[in-house]
């Protein structure tokens, strides 16, 4: 981060704004292993101290860059479902939109890297289960239909076969995927 010692320091939010996206494109580009304290520092131009005052250690740094990335993925979903005129399955729609084509948890974003630690690590595990629940119990009223679960499960499921092969060929038949989902909210059991 460009910038004196002394202008970062009269500006934390940004240095630590600064040190959240470096640690998300080093898990994107290097996974989640890649993130470590000397590399984020380094590329936020901060010393390891400067980290330290925002991020106790490596793990708040790595749940910082988690929860990031859910209020990403919930402004994007809030949005979506805003913007939708229809409300039974809205928020099911906004989940596979945003794990097909969105901009803070599709396939090509750090979500791509963080999910697979999410399976492995008990803090990460917990927050997202947090989420999900909570997103679950808001909309029950709209997505509470087994049929749509069923779609939100397939969604996660086309998403993890795309991060563990990595295959861009498959990008194609992703597309046909999503679309039949979609469609799958639209119909009532």
């Amino acid at each position: 981060m460009p910038g004196s010692a002394y202008t970062r320091a009269k500006q934390p939010e940004q240095v630590r704004r600064a040190l959240l996206d470096c640690a998300a494109a080093i898990a994107m580009d290097h996974g989640v292993s890649g993130v470590t304290v000397q590399a984020v520092a380094a590329a936020a131009g901060v010393t390891k101290g400067g980290l330290f005052h925002h991020f106790s250690s490596k793990q708040a740094l790595i749940e910082g860059l988690f929860a990031d990335l859910q209020a990403r993925v919930d402004a994007e979903i809030d949005a979506a479902i805003a913007a939708d005129p229809k409300p039974r399955g809205s928020f099911t729609r906004a989940y596979v939109n945003a794990v097909f084509t969105g901009k803070a948890f599709g396939f090509d974003t750090p979500w791509a890297a963080l999910s697979m630690v999410v399976v492995t690590d008990p803090p990460l595990r917990r927050l997202w289960n947090d989420w999900m629940k909570a997103r679950l119990k808001r909309h029950r009223s709209t997505d509470g239909a087994p049929e749509l679960h069923v779609v939100r499960l397939a969604a996660d499921g086309a998403w993890l076969s795309y991060v563990t092969t990595g295959q861009t060929r498959m990008r194609a038949d992703l597309r046909a995927v999503h679309g039949r989902l979609l469609a799958q909210t639209h119909r009532r059991a």
